[in-house]
């Protein structure tokens, strides 16, 4: 199973970015950020105490139902 960090790369850098597409470069962008993680928990707590804009937990959780989905 590839990592949601693997997963989420797949959003970034849209010409007309949306909110799918800012937490993929901000992801990318942040050291810290689990990479190696498939783990719900693991990266919601991290977004939780690092979130980059005020929505982003809810687009985490949407982009985390389609990330389940194809890794099925």
């Amino acid at each position: 199973m590839r990592s949601f960090y693997q997963f989420l790369l797949t959003y970034r850098g849209k010409v007309q970015p949306d909110d799918q597409s800012r937490l993929a470069d901000w992801v990318y962008l942040d050291q810290n950020f689990p990479k190696h993680a498939t783990n719900y928990n693991e990266v919601s707590n991290y977004l939780e105490w690092n979130s980059p804009f005020t929505n982003a937990l809810t687009v985490f959780d949407e982009l985390w139902d389609i990330y389940l989905s194809n890794e099925d």
